[in-house]
């Protein structure tokens, strides 16, 4: 792992998420000295100082996490959790507009930010937010890196059990609708890390995604059937089941609130299945799997595998579709 030539204090939020932790190890091995804001004192995270408080209140950020000291820079993993409108909203802007306004009081001069390549066609409210909150980023005066990551191998891999017991993997469609080139927890991690020294990676939006061709659903389910010596079986979900659920959520959530939630939720999941997770061509309006850089060593494919020997486990995540 190289050294930075310049090591720094950075202060990191949603550093005990999994591509936080994979960002922190990475932040920590170049010689950064890292400290992260956590919610509870239990927290630990290896090599860094944790210090709990709740980035809602700009009160306990400069109390409990900034305590007025000094650091070079800051990097955000935050994300809401659910992608619901109120904790979009809550989480991706005001959240990182708190912790982005109390910065530079503690001396922090440049800010790496965990985005989605998804907002670059938005349609959900989560996008909105990440969207007006990286505007403001730019418009700071803080030197910045958006980084906007394709899909994650933890998103990708809840259905590894469901080939494992024989049953088909799911897919929209035919399963091609979509692609992707997902990449690895370490693989961003570094990506994020290195963004703190490398010129050409500042005040710059920076599209990422992992080593290898795009692949297609399709191509995951086949993968993985090869990998456990069984015969391919793929169970097609129509597009059109979405969005009838997407409607009747949405007409009852106009007068039992929780299920405008449940819609929005529902809409999410239409979006990963019909969207890929490429550079979008804003002039032909298509995704263009050779526009979208790549990095790392890891693919999803050599994931399956680990997964399948059991030297890996999977880590769903709360947009996992299945």
């Amino acid at each position: 792992m190289p050294q930075s030539p310049h090591p720094r204090r950075v202060f990191v939020l949603g550093g005990t998420g999994t591509i936080g932790r994979a960002t922190v190890r990475a932040l920590v091995a170049r010689g950064h000295e890292v400290v992260c804001l956590v919610r509870r004192a239990t927290d630990a995270l290896d090599g860094a100082e944790c210090r709990v408080g709740d980035v809602q209140r700009a009160e306990s950020l400069d109390r409990d996490g900034f305590r007025g000291e000094r650091f070079d820079a800051l990097v955000s993993c935050m994300a809401s959790r659910s992608g619901a409108p109120k904790d979009a909203w809550a989480i991706d802007h005001e959240a990182h507009l708190t912790a982005l306004t109390a910065a530079p009081a503690a001396g922090v001069k440049q800010m790496v930010l965990l985005s989605a390549i998804c907002v670059q066609k938005p349609k959900l409210t989560f996008q909105h937010a990440k969207l007006a909150f990286e505007q403001a980023l730019i418009t700071s005066g803080v030197t910045y890196s958006i980084v906007r990551p394709t899909a994650f191998f933890k998103s990708l891999s809840g259905q590894v059990e469901r080939v494992r017991r024989g049953k088909p993997f799911l897919i929209f469609g035919d399963g091609t609708l979509t692609a992707c080139k997902p990449i690895s927890d370490d693989d961003l991690g570094a990506y994020l890390a290195d963004c703190l020294d490398d010129p050409a990676r500042q005040n710059r939006i920076l599209p990422i995604g992992g080593p290898g061709p795009a692949i297609t659903p399709r191509q995951q389910g086949e993968h993985l059937a090869a990998l456990f010596g069984k015969p391919v079986k793929f169970s097609s979900v129509p597009v059109r089941m979405l969005d009838v659920i997407i409607g009747v959520l949405s007409t009852l959530g106009r007068v039992i609130p929780p299920l405008a939630d449940k819609a929005e939720l529902a809409r999410i999941g239409r979006y990963y299945a019909t969207e890929s997770m490429l550079v979008l061509n804003p002039e032909t309006g298509r995704y263009d799997a050779d526009a979208t850089p790549s990095a790392g060593t890891q693919t999803l494919f050599d994931y399956y595998a680990d997964l399948v020997r059991g030297t890996a486990a999977a880590e769903r995540g709360e947009h996992s579709v299945f």
